[in-house]
């Protein structure tokens, strides 16, 4: 699969430990930066993965910073984007399985490491539910 990634500043060490796994798994990952942990502007990062998964660049999304929060928001500025903050591993599995999410936003300071891959892999492989979700998941997307 082809994953588009990045963090902000308080989740770049986070990505970086999400990038290298997924990449393990044999992803071919995207990443979006940041390079370093030098301070962001989060909405910026959050966008480029937005629209890489916005355009087909990439099937799925992966974001960190601080809490996840302001990256799942920005990133639902994007027409198409269905983004969750995500903070266990059932969530990741709804979020796919009822909401046909396509990106998801990490806590890289208020989850621990394994739980965060752990999540990215139950996003990765559960599928979208279909059924009673589609019509819900219509109705979302005609919001944008």
């Amino acid at each position: 699969m082809k994953i588009s990634i990045a963090g902000d500043h308080a989740g770049f060490e986070g990505k970086e430990l999400v990038r290298r796994h997924l990449a393990a798994l044999g992803h071919e990952v995207i990443d979006r930066g940041p390079d370093n942990e030098d301070r962001v502007d989060y909405p910026d990062f959050a966008e480029a993965v937005a629209r890489d998964v916005q355009s087909g660049r990439a099937e799925r999304g992966v974001l960190v910073c601080g809490t996840g929060i302001g990256m799942a928001i920005a990133a639902n500025k994007c027409a198409g984007i269905r983004a969750a903050n995500v903070v266990s591993v059932e969530f990741a599995q709804l979020a796919r399985e009822h909401n046909n999410a396509n990106v998801i936003a990490l806590s890289g300071r208020f989850v621990d490491a394994d739980t965060n891959l752990a999540i990215v892999e139950a996003f990765l492989s559960t599928p979208f539910g279909g059924g009673r979700h589609a019509g819900r998941v219509e109705k979302i997307m005609a919001l944008d």
